[in-house]
């Protein structure tokens, strides 16, 4: 079975490789600050200062960069828009 593209494990991977920093929004309207240190298919680890959470996925709302983040490593403004890979959209 060919493995399909994930935009949020590319948005999560770049944001983990390029140490930005985040707000996680929960569905519970809690806001969590830090930079993604790793994450799976069902939670996000985050670290700020000496402390780390690990967040299940299913309680995020929202995660949102402090400034742009290259999810497809091509540098530009409309790499989302030009990618033809096997981006799915359910």
């Amino acid at each position: 079975m060919k493995d399909s593209f994930q935009i949020h494990d590319a948005f999560l991977n770049a944001c983990r490789k390029e140490k930005q920093q985040v707000t996680v929004f929960l569905v519970n309207g809690v806001k969590l600050q830090g930079v993604v240190s790793a994450f799976d298919g069902f939670a996000v680890l985050l670290r700020r200062s000496a402390q780390t959470q690990l967040v299940y996925k299913h309680s995020i709302a929202t995660i949102v960069p402090a400034g742009s983040v290259d999810i497809f490593g091509k540098n530009t403004e409309d790499s989302a828009m030009s990618y033809e890979g096997d981006l799915q959209i359910a």
